[in-house]
């Protein structure tokens, strides 16, 4: 988008959306900041690609003849380098004061900053003088002796070298998202690191046909159980599982094997951590955040971020292109939109009108902030992904920007997992099909979501995945395929139906978090001092999915089956079903993308010997997978040698269609021969 000085802006999204005319204001004001706010920002550069650019000019910078050191720090009186390199003397190199608020110093030699030695900034201001991690630091390590956190020199003489050239995303391709944490990833009582992520993991997701990842608590963040959203270093690569060069390996691996690597971005808040993180760095509350109340987030227990202030967009522009740049991510999954963009955050919100997204309660400076964001990646890396973790469903989150839109190419659909989880709260007799079918296959037009049953948030200490909340304590003994359970059989075969109907209806991608595809028989909770600080229960036991005498080895295999199935046939994206039959009664959804038909009947006890499906063509089909599946743990119930011809229906002569055996809980797919 051209940097235009006050555009006659069309509102497409009315085109679109019609029930948004009342609030067209709204919409025509959220366009003419946008352009506004551009226009003083970037004056006459021409993109924000050359505009976020703070990575490359603050930090520590390395030349033939010497180092760059450089601060942005308005309020503070004076700042001193220090560490290893000068014996942690606070006097002996100061900083100093340039226009704007910028603050640097040049030490003379290549090697006057080792490479691995420590470093920190102390800043005077207001009074008081600290040792402070630097902004823009890109490595942070903690003492094991006395836990404190230094910023750390990092200049290998031997540089990481990238392979990966030849990957590029690819945009008619729709994202199966394998959600990851590195840390857990192993199944060792320890922290994983990133090289075993690499040998370990990449080829388990490559196996699954996975062709995406999605890696949490990547950015630097001092307290392991905030599950990576309590960010101190927001240009540093989590030291928790190794070094930057051994993320960079892991990345361009994936990119080898063709996988996409998207990052878990948290721009909605930071930590408040003093000691580690970028807060009051210069001596003042509203340096990078507002100031008082309206800075501090209660419930996240963090500080929110100044959207209005250029240099903040500066700041976390610039964070977003140093990850594209440096660790040649693909695109970013950004946390807590929904707290970004409303005062109250969203919190007891319910989202029941459009009044909700247009009112003084709507923050608009994150909003263009949002859409600063997504202009930007799309500069700097043109098939790059941004997904939206939005549960407001705010309209035009996911148009282009040009349309009025944030900009962004997914939302998560967070109603579907929330769907799941009041689901199971009923009987199977009283499950809704046309809820379920209206739920999965719903959208804003022309805004594509990424489907899901759970994500991490399901696996959490507090709460229970989803085969969890339906096998219980029996998950600990009756797992072993000897072993009988009615429980156990009912998990098994809803686990399956569940995942092979949201992948299927309708979505424009897919979203699973490690270990649930086979049912990962723990929780999640990290190593604190309510659990004597272990990791039994922060790990991934991949053997029970390579167990063939175990179940959790057929759900493995069915996900396998089920990813390759709908990656392979273009199932994902792009075709939108075609509802055949809903039958309430009988708890039968079925219906047609290209040419395959899709039959789930979920009734817990009834089974349909001849069930009649009108197809309104005259052709043949076969069965090429099912839920029953011997392989999957199923009874093997459905024929793969039947040939469905279709005949006039006798439920009714003007229908053309097939009759088919429909076992219950069970999911058929055919294809048209």
């Amino acid at each position: 988008m051209t940097n235009t000085a006050n555009p006659e802006t069309t509102l497409k999204i009315l085109e679109i959306d019609p029930w948004l005319a009342p609030h067209r204001h709204d919409l025509e004001e959220r366009m003419k900041r946008y352009y506004g706010v551009k226009n003083e920002l970037l004056g006459e550069i021409k993109s924000f690609n050359d505009f976020a650019n703070g990575h490359h000019y603050f930090g520590f910078h390395q030349t033939e003849e010497g180092w760059y050191y450089r601060e942005w720090a308005p309020a503070a009186d004076a700042l001193y380098l220090i560490g290893d390199f000068n014996g942690w003397n606070r006097d002996s190199h100061p900083l100093t004061r340039k226009d704007n608020g910028v603050w640097e110093i040049f030490l003379s030699g290549k090697n006057s900053l080792p490479h691995e030695s420590l470093v920190k900034v102390h800043v005077k201001s207001q009074g008081n003088a600290n040792d402070r991690i630097p902004l823009y630091i890109r490595r942070v390590i903690q003492d094991p002796v006395n836990h404190n956190f230094s910023g750390q020199i990092w200049a290998p003489e031997n540089p990481f070298v990238w392979t990966d050239s030849e990957f590029h995303v690819d945009p008619g391709k729709a994202p199966l998202i394998y959600e990851t944490h590195i840390g857990m990833a192993q199944e060792k009582c320890d922290l994983g690191t990133y090289k075993e992520f690499e040998d370990n993991m990449l080829p388990r997701v490559k196996d699954l046909g996975y062709n995406t990842i999605q890696i949490m608590a990547i950015m630097e963040h001092p307290y392991y159980g905030s599950f990576g959203y309590h960010v101190t270093n927001f240009f540093a690569a989590s030291s928790w599982f190794g070094t930057p060069e051994e993320l960079k390996s892991l990345i361009n691996k994936a990119h080898e094997m063709g996988i996409t690597v998207l990052m878990d971005i948290v721009h909605s808040h930071a930590a408040k951590n003093f000691a580690e993180g970028i807060n009051a760095f210069d001596g003042t509350d509203y340096q990078f955040f507002h100031s008082g109340g309206q800075g501090n987030h209660d419930v996240w227990d963090s500080k929110l971020f100044n959207y209005g202030k250029h240099e903040v967009i500066h700041f976390l522009l610039s964070n977003i292109k140093f990850w594209l740049e440096e660790y040649h991510f693909d695109g970013f999954r950004f946390d807590g939109i929904t707290s970004m963009i409303y005062h109250d955050h969203g919190l007891g919100t319910a989202f029941d009108n459009y009044n909700r997204y247009f009112s003084m309660n709507t923050h608009v400076e994150a909003l263009t902030y949002l859409q600063f964001a997504n202009e930007l990646i799309k500069e700097v890396k043109p098939a790059s992904i941004s997904i939206a973790e939005d549960m407001s469903g705010m309209p035009g989150m996911c148009l282009p920007i040009e349309y009025v839109g944030i900009g962004f190419d997914y939302r998560l659909a967070m109603g579907m997992p929330d769907f799941w989880v009041n689901t199971l709260k009923h009987s199977d007799d009283d499950w809704n099909m046309h809820a379920l079918y209206h739920e999965l296959s719903t959208s804003r037009y022309m805004e594509k979501r990424i489907a899901y049953v759970e994500s991490h948030d399901q696996a959490l200490v507090g709460d229970k995945t989803f085969i969890f909340r339906m096998a219980d304590k029996e998950m600990y003994w009756h797992m072993n395929k000897e072993s009988q359970s009615l429980e156990i059989e009912r998990a098994i075969a809803l686990h399956k139906m569940a995942r092979f109907i949201t992948i299927s209806l309708g979505a424009e991608g897919y979203l699973n978090f490690m270990g649930n595809e086979f049912g990962h028989p723990e929780w999640i909770d990290f190593p604190r001092e309510g659990n004597g600080w272990s990791f039994k229960h922060c790990r991934r036991q991949w053997t029970l999915a390579d167990s063939d005498y175990l179940r959790y080895y057929d759900l493995n295999q069915f996900d396998k089956a089920m990813i390759h199935f709908m990656s392979e046939e273009g199932l994902v994206g792009g075709y939108a079903p075609q509802c055949l039959w809903i039958d309430q009664d009988r708890k039968i959804i079925a219906f047609r993308k290209k040419d395959f038909i899709f039959i789930f009947n979920f009734h817990p006890t009834e089974s349909y010997p001849g069930l009649e499906l009108p197809i309104h063509e005259d052709s043949k089909f076969e069965v090429i997978l099912d839920t029953d599946e011997y392989r999957f743990g199923g009874h093997g119930r459905i024929s793969h040698d039947v040939i469905y011809e279709t005949y006039k229906l006798n439920m009714n002569n003007d229908f053309t269609g097939i009759s088919i055996y429909s076992p219950n809980r069970t999911a058929i797919v055919l294809r048209k021969k």
